[in-house]
């Protein structure tokens, strides 16, 4: 008689729920492990800084003694004592109107034209981009001296033509509009993207208006706009942010036209001709790093921070309403 051995049983498998959560749980590790780095940045150099910043703001701050809260002072001020806030305000606010409008319309004209050529189109792409890599500080430095009253190339052609060109940085009324030219003439980036949005429309719908009978106008209006609209309201919330933000043109437009380029002498060459040129991130650099005001300046800080939050959810919200309506349609 043969004796066989036991065979032990076993283990039961483990039920397929509990493989899919190992699953998943090792997907979010691998995950959060690849997203560290950049959640480590967020958090260094954007999250505690802003949380920095509304603390202060709620201070008296120098950057030598300890701060001391004292409440909503810094913003009382802001709208009550602060009589060249309400100037580098409006000043910001112009140029967020004007330098938005302005940038979207010709940065959306010239990729039109682009686009349009039959030729040459990677030289003139090229030489409308270079514009955008001049570094900030040097085209002012160029613009000022193009535009000088008096030996600037642009008022001695106007000149032959009979027509006075004005003071343009020397001028109150004209320092604006010029620095808007100076936003203008460095406005590569946002043309190139426009111009790649243009380049993928579908053919096919233009030749459907083509059959329909609508005009280039027409084409342009129902086919062109609605296609590129989410990019067009990038551009103009990138416009509205760039204006917002306005500083480097407007502190060495303003020195430089005032006869130095040390934006860190007098205090009277900021903003110069008459304040024309003091916008408000400029003002803001005044307060903290002048003056030594920087509790004051976190408060302005945070008050452009809400604007141009404000000023983007209002402009998407818009575009996302806008497009409901016509799928609706």
């Amino acid at each position: 008689m043969t004796s066989t051995l036991p065979v032990e049983a076993s283990a039961p498998p483990a039920p397929a729920k509990v493989r899919a959560g190992a699953r998943r749980a090792k997907r979010r590790r691998t995950v959060f492990f690849f997203m560290a780095p950049a959640s480590l940045g967020f958090l260094i150099f954007f999250g505690y800084p802003l949380i920095a910043t509304v603390y202060y703001s709620f201070t008296r701050y120098d950057l030598i003694n300890p701060p001391q809260w004292i409440g909503f002072e810094n913003y009382v001020r802001m709208f009550t004592s602060e009589p060249l806030v309400k100037t580098a305000a409006y000043n910001t606010l112009w140029l967020v109107i004007i330098l938005t409008v302005c940038r979207v319309l010709f940065s959306l004209g010239v990729a039109s034209v682009i686009s349009r050529l039959k030729s040459g189109v990677g030289i003139v792409r090229t030489l409308c981009y270079l514009p955008a890599l001049a570094p900030p500080a040097a085209a002012t430095l160029a613009f000022v001296f193009v535009f000088n009253p008096e030996f600037g190339p642009v008022n001695r052609f106007l000149r032959l033509l009979g027509i006075d060109g004005g003071l343009w940085f020397n001028s109150p009324e004209m320092s604006k509009p010029a620095l808007t030219l100076l936003a203008l003439w460095g406005s590569g980036e946002l043309m190139i993207i426009i111009l790649a949005a243009l380049l993928d429309v579908p053919a096919e719908q233009y030749e459907a208006a083509e059959l329909d009978g609508a005009g280039p106008a027409r084409r342009f209006w129902h086919v062109t706009l609605p296609s590129i609209s989410p990019v067009l309201l990038f551009g103009v919330v990138n416009s509205m942010i760039y204006a917002l933000q306005f500083f480097t043109q407007a502190i060495v437009a303003s020195s430089a036209s005032a006869g130095t380029a040390d934006v860190a002498g007098n205090s009277k060459l900021i903003g110069a001709p008459e304040n024309s040129t003091l916008t408000y991130p400029i003002w803001l650099y005044v307060q903290g790093f002048r003056y030594f005001n920087m509790g004051y300046a976190a408060a302005m800080a945070v008050l452009l921070f809400i604007v141009s939050a404000g000023f983007t959810w209002i402009l998407v919200r818009q575009l996302r309403k806008a497009q409901h309506q016509e799928e609706g349609a």
